[in-house]
């Protein structure tokens, strides 16, 4: 399954989250997932906004393959949440029952980053 999503003028081209979990044994009570990264990087966001039909793992941006400097070779892309939870090198999905904070997280950045709500800090 391949979704394309543009956003801000940007073509994104990869497999939605959604897609992705339907293959796989999602823990019993699970509500969030950390997404790991290369490099140490990691990221928390709950199901309901990874679901999203907009919510990808791209591979492609604006038809050609991801460049590292882009976060390839893969990257999730969530266009309703701010740029620090669209992880770059996307290496792995940990399931959690309980919400725990990632990388910028653990800094003081708010744990669900909703730019409309303006969710920046903690």
């Amino acid at each position: 399954m391949c979704d394309t999503m543009e956003q801000a003028m940007n073509t994104w081209d990869g497999v939605s989250f959604k897609s992705i979990i339907d293959f796989v044994d999602v823990p019993k009570g699970a509500r969030y997932a950390m997404i790991h990264c290369y490099g140490g990087y990691t990221t928390n966001l709950p199901l309901d906004v990874l679901i999203d039909e907009d919510v990808i793992f791209s591979y492609r941006h604006d038809g050609l393959d991801l460049s590292a400097d882009h976060g390839g070779p893969l990257r999730l892309v969530v266009p309703k949440r701010y740029g620090w939870k669209s992880a770059k090198w996307v290496n792995g999905v940990e399931f959690m029952t309980e919400n725990r904070a990632g990388f910028w997280e653990s800094r003081g950045y708010h744990m669900d980053g909703d730019p409309w709500k303006e969710q920046r800090f903690n």
